[in-house]
């Protein structure tokens, strides 16, 4: 399977699972497969969130079950999965986006926050996967994302525990893949990394920093964010998607010059990820308990950024149009080279028979060129 259909099969709607829906990129994410009709499971802790989240998903057009869910709790996730199965039908895309974590230098950092951002972070993912692949595997179909980061790849001072989390859903992911192609399952499993969001999660994550913690410009709004997972969701050949240009420049960065990338971030990233607005000591922390919940208020999907958030991501497009785009490419450099070719030896005595032939060599070369772009393995491209 190479792509998933819209409807759920037998004039059903598509059902999808997105953890981490009660703020951010979940419930963005949430609402816009609800926009397109499909019945959507929201997982999460905090119920006031959930709730909130839910609506939206009703007033989009779509079908809401929200759960109150841990996923840390392995069980939990197990019984949900089921309760959506049960309620809405045969899961066929599950998005897992649920994360927590901590702002602080490692020394910092107490054994049991690492361990309980850990399990939330990068065991809820596992936790999610092989819930939604028990269901999927004997079905042989359905779509798994997992929601990344350029901190999957990339990681950055102050953010230790989520870099670490991040490198190891992307080592478990790929692992997954391979076992998937090994047994020619239709089953698929992407990711989508992503660059520095609006999230209400920069007014709630656990922090000692002496400032408000903020994400690293450029920043996008979480919507943009959620673009880039629903064109994952409905096309999963592709191992996994860029979006946003800073996430770009920071995963080729990391390729070709981690040293100095290293050396950068020292100096560069402890103020960049820190506003000149002193600390709220009595800030929500979601860490051990959900931020809604504490307060008895919903985040909503948007944090305190809005007035320097980016709507758009061309970087976005560019990688959707990616195939038709480099065949043009390909195209336009043979007939370039043929046309220049050409050109040079109408100035011989022998250029008409010549330049006949080479116009003729152009053309071929341009097929030929956009023949072999069509033949790669789509995740190749």
């Amino acid at each position: 399977m190479t792509r998933t259909r819209r409807a759920g099969g037998a004039g059903r709607p598509e059902v999808v699972v997105v953890t981490g829906a009660s703020a951010g990129v979940g419930r963005a994410t949430a609402r816009a497969f609800a926009a397109r009709g499909a019945a959507v499971a929201l997982l999460a802790r905090g119920q006031e969130g959930l709730e909130h989240a839910a609506q939206e998903v009703r007033a989009a057009g779509g079908r809401a079950l929200p759960l109150a869910v841990d996923v840390a709790d392995a069980q939990a996730v197990e019984d949900a999965a089921q309760r959506v199965e049960n309620e809405l039908g045969p899961i066929d895309v599950w998005v897992n986006a649920a994360f927590t974590t901590i702002f602080a230098p490692v020394v910092e950092i107490r054994p049991e926050e690492l361990k309980r951002a850990t399990e939330v972070t990068y065991f809820g993912f596992v936790h999610g996967t092989q819930a939604a692949l028990r269901r999927m595997l004997p079905r042989d179909r359905g779509v798994i994302v997992q929601v990344g980061s350029a901190l999957a790849y990339r990681s950055v001072p102050l953010q230790a525990v989520y870099c670490g989390a991040k490198h190891a859903i992307q080592g478990f992911t790929d692992a997954l893949r391979c076992e998937l192609m090994h047994d020619r399952s239709r089953v698929r499993v992407t990711s989508v990394h992503l660059p520095g969001l609006n999230t209400p999660q920069f007014s709630w994550v656990l922090t000692r920093l002496p400032r408000h913690p903020q994400p690293v410009p450029p920043v996008y709004q979480p919507e943009v964010a959620a673009e880039g997972i629903l064109y994952a969701a409905d096309h999963p050949a592709r191992r996994e998607y860029w979006v946003g240009g800073s996430t770009v420049a920071t995963l080729l960065g990391q390729k070709v010059a981690a040293g100095l990338l290293d050396r950068y971030l020292a100096r560069t990233a402890y103020d960049s990820q820190q506003t000149d607005d002193p600390l709220d000591p009595s800030r929500p922390a979601n860490l051990w308990k959900p931020a809604d919940d504490a307060h008895g208020a919903d985040h909503g999907t948007h944090g305190v950024f809005d007035d320097q958030a980016h709507t758009r991501s061309p970087q976005l497009w560019l990688s959707r149009h990616r195939r038709p785009l480099a065949a043009a490419v390909a195209t336009g450099t043979a007939g370039a080279v043929g046309a220049v070719l050409a050109a040079s030896v109408r100035r011989t005595s022998h250029g008409d028979g010549l330049e006949a032939s080479l116009r003729r060599t152009a053309h071929s070369s341009s097929r030929a060129w956009t023949k072999a772009w069509g033949r790669l393995p789509r995740s190749w491209r």
